[in-house]
């Protein structure tokens, strides 16, 4: 398969930015934001941009779809595909293999899949009838369409609203056929403890704290924002509106705000597992490894297809490279790791250094005590 994108995936806190800037930087590409709260403007500190992610060796990564629409607007997934086949044919015609990087699986999964989508102009009737309902009986309504598999659609009324007026949509009208172009993508995920995800976003909440997240939040209200326009984009900007509101002191805002975030990055995990059984294979490398490292192993980097290729059947590529000493200390020191996810970058990482050593692939990953090869 020859790739035509490299996608980067993963929970928040994870780096993910900083790893698609480095490897951006190494094959001369361009980064395409897959982030559904990273579109809008005035929302830098609460959304993560970390633009100074995208500056490598003092260069200027180029990015997409980050900044391009107001605060306040209800940026959807329909746009999102629009913008992203716009931003992905831009840089495909520089000669350059893009890189798509982000959190909101279903955003990604979009892309990903060209599932076709309908752009669902606002039904004034609907919504007229639907105002006046509570929370949970707009949650009944939306039941009646569709599966509620996660929380997010009817966490505000105006969210349930919204999702309602989307489904009746759907209902209703065809889904016209699209000019979408085959995606083929190498997929990667930033895997991490559950143990350090949970300790990275608890620094990272304080650290955004610290920053001025609620002067952020604060100055958009007095731009005329209205609070449950704020809420409606939820996590950082549901909680510090509440607390700005009056309605929770800052010690309930770190609290809950905290396992909020926790929750969302369980959430994030639960989608790219299921990506993997709707077939969208995904390689995961150690988040703990240096962003130089995740570069070097990258799949992509190897000869083609060879991250999916079975340890069994890898003949042609009989012999490994191991007389670096920093990796021998390397694979030794995660041996004795039996998590899933570090056996696989491990036996990537033997792969990707394929020249010197006497050894065959099989020899090694039985010596390592890989028994299962790639999965």
């Amino acid at each position: 398969m020859e790739y035509n994108l490299i996608t980067i995936v993963g929970p928040t806190a994870t780096g993910k930015t900083a790893f698609a800037a480095k490897l951006a930087s190494a094959i001369n590409s361009e980064i395409i934001s897959a982030d559904s709260r990273q579109v809008y403007r005035d929302m830098t500190i609460g959304t993560g941009k970390d633009l100074a992610d995208y500056i490598v060796n003092g260069n200027q990564i180029p990015y997409h779809l980050v900044d391009i629409v107001e605060a306040g607007y209800q940026y959807n997934v329909y746009e999102f595909q629009r913008d992203f086949l716009s931003a992905f044919k831009t840089i495909s015609e520089k000669g350059k293999l893009p890189i798509l990087c982000g959190g909101t699986g279903l955003y990604v999964e979009a892309a990903l899949k060209g599932y076709k989508m309908l752009e669902v102009p606002v039904n004034d009737v609907l919504r007229a009838e639907l105002e006046n309902k509570s929370l949970e009986e707009l949650a009944e309504i939306l039941k009646k369409y569709k599966p509620l598999h996660n929380t997010s659609d009817i966490e505000t009324k105006r969210r349930a609203i919204r999702a309602i007026e989307i489904a009746d949509y759907y209902r209703n009208n065809e889904v016209a056929n699209i000019d979408y172009p085959q995606i083929n993508s190498l997929v990667v995920g930033i895997d991490i403890s559950r143990e350090e995800r949970r300790q990275r976003i608890s620094q990272r909440l304080r650290r955004r704290l610290e920053e001025g997240m609620i002067a952020e939040i604060q100055h958009l209200l007095d731009k005329g924002l209205s609070p449950e326009s704020l809420i409606y984009y939820g996590l950082e900007y549901k909680f510090v509106t509440n607390y700005l509101l009056g309605n929770l002191t800052y010690d309930e805002l770190y609290a809950q705000l905290e396992i909020a975030i926790h929750q969302f990055a369980k959430r994030q995990m639960t989608w790219w597992r299921g990506m993997e059984r709707r077939g969208i294979k995904i390689h995961w490398i150690d988040a703990m490894l240096p962003n130089e490292e995740k570069v070097e192993i990258t799949p992509q980097k190897l000869p083609q297809n060879l991250a999916q290729t079975p340890v069994e059947e890898m003949e042609e590529f009989e012999k490994i490279d191991i007389s670096s000493i920093e990796f021998k200390e390397r694979v030794e020191r995660r041996r004795g790791d039996r998590r899933r996810g570090y056996r696989r970058i491990d036996e990537r990482s033997l792969v990707s250094r394929a020249q010197q050593e006497a050894y065959t692939i099989k020899e090694l990953a039985a010596r390592e005590g890989y028994k299962n090869g790639f999965s």
